[in-house]
């Protein structure tokens, strides 16, 4: 089969791209390739799967390292380069991994948002109702659960109360596929990523600024003093779960009733998934094992909880684990491997 892979610059888009070339799909690799981090990082990812810089905006370039691997060089915000994308390729899978992430950057750029996630997964949509493809899979995030306090967070807790931008366009993008399965029979999932770190990490998470600040020599933001928990979800447990998502398009919940409404399913061809640890990690027992790792101490600036952050993130991750998800990787271990490939990476 033939999957179109937006995002696959990024952190996650990057390793799902190796996992499904070595599966034996055809991947059609999209990205923007743009500032929000060093674009250094984003263009090295992309070499070790054989695309090399210097390519002009819209155009299809061939991998000289995986020969069914084809890169596009696009913005979600181009509507007509899309659907000549699609209208060319015929793909078969979608997996729209391609946003604008950062909660704290929300605060800063919100017309970044709205014109990548709403407006740019508008334009996935429309693509895969003009050119109908078997399952569209879609990056959302654990940020949605907001202000809900309930542990573990469960895909059947309501999600209406997001506290940062960044969460309500992810919320919104949950909407939009639900509307677009329901009138046009587009099977849709959306995966609600808790926390991923591993190596080729985003250098905006808490784990590459930590041990980037720590081997420098600097002092580390730690915000509401240490007092956080999240759920850390190593790469390969992602990679893991999105695969198992991939190969199983979602079908009409039969037993669906509106007056007794599962949120995570529907009497269209849609579905929700947690997709995490299922455990959650005090921040400063994280911070410990960098530290362990590292050999070094880090100097901690305390500070007050930022607006749009919550305090813990728990996944119920139940329903995955009836497709046969199951992390394997504790937090310890990831922080190894991250270790790891920074040094080897920065050497």
């Amino acid at each position: 089969m033939k999957i179109l892979l937006t995002g696959v610059a990024g952190f996650i888009g990057f390793h799902l791209a190796e996992y499904l070339l070595k599966d034996g799909f055809d991947v059609v690799g999209f990205d923007a390739v743009n500032d929000y981090y060093d674009p250094r990082l984003k263009w090295n990812r992309l070499k070790e799967l054989g695309i090399y810089e210097n390519i002009v905006d819209g155009e299809l370039v061939e991998s000289v390292t995986y020969p069914s691997f084809k890169f596009i060089r696009m913005q979600l915000e181009d509507e007509a380069g899309i659907m000549r994308l699609f209208e060319k390729e015929g793909f078969d899978i979608v997996v729209n991994l391609a946003a604008q992430a950062g909660v704290r950057y929300s605060l800063a750029f919100p017309k970044t948002f709205i014109n990548s996630n709403i407006t740019g997964f508008l334009n996935i949509l429309e693509a895969c109702r003009s050119y109908p493809v078997k399952h569209l899979v879609y990056a959302s995030s654990s940020s949605v659960y907001g202000l809900n306090t309930n542990m573990p967070f469960s895909t059947s807790h309501g999600v209406d109360h997001p506290i940062s931008l960044y969460a309500a366009s992810k919320k919104s993008n949950e909407l939009m596929a639900h509307s677009y399965s329901h009138l046009f029979g587009i099977p849709t999932t959306g995966l609600r990523f808790f926390t991923v770190y591993g190596p080729w990490g985003r250098p905006d998470m808490a784990l590459f600024l930590f041990t980037e600040a720590i081997k420098k020599g600097k002092p580390i933001d730690v915000f509401n003093n240490g007092n956080m928990e999240r759920d850390f979800t190593y790469i390969s447990d992602i990679i893991e779960g999105i695969n198992l998502v991939v190969n199983n398009p979602p079908g009409p919940n039969k037993n669906w009733k509106a007056e007794s409404a599962d949120i995570a399913s529907s009497s269209a061809p849609y579905r929700i998934f947690n997709i995490g640890n299922n455990q959650s990690v005090k921040l400063m027992s994280f911070i410990e094992e960098i530290e362990n790792q590292l050999g070094e101490k880090a100097s901690l600036n305390l500070l007050p909880m930022q607006p749009g952050d919550v305090l813990a993130t728990f996944s119920d991750i139940s329903p995955l684990q009836k497709l046969g998800f199951q992390p394997k990787i504790d937090y310890k271990k990831g922080i190894f491997e991250f270790v790891k490939w920074y040094n080897s990476y920065y050497k």
